[in-house]
């Protein structure tokens, strides 16, 4: 019932799952970096003015927080297209350099060639 970890081997990301997670990742982040650039334009032409300083640091505190979690979730969707298109770069090289080695049975199958 149970399964070895040894049989449960992940098998390795291909160059198209990556370059397709990469132009994913790419097209969330470029409506994500127009959206902050707006959030922060708009901030800044409509500024809050109050006679209160607690309203005003409290309103300070609003916007640099709204601003810096756009800011941050374009940063982390970029972040993953650039990684993920690395990553595509650094499999298709190893695909290149790699020279082709024998495949070797699966240790299931001589198992039951041998029985």
């Amino acid at each position: 019932m149970s399964e070895s970890p040894s049989t449960n081997k992940p098998t390795p990301p291909s160059i198209w799952r990556t370059l397709s997670g990469a132009v994913v990742a790419g097209t969330i982040a470029f409506p994500l970096a127009k959206l902050s650039s707006k959030i922060a334009q708009s901030f800044a032409e409509h500024p809050f003015t109050s006679d209160n300083q607690t309203a005003v640091k409290i309103a300070i505190a609003l916007k640099t927080l709204v601003v810096g979690l756009s800011t941050l979730a374009t940063g982390i969707f970029c972040m993953a297209a650039l990684g993920l298109g690395a990553l595509s770069i650094q499999i298709f090289w190893q695909n290149l350099t790699s020279s082709p080695t024998p495949s070797e049975p699966d240790p299931v199958d001589q198992s039951e060639q041998s029985s």
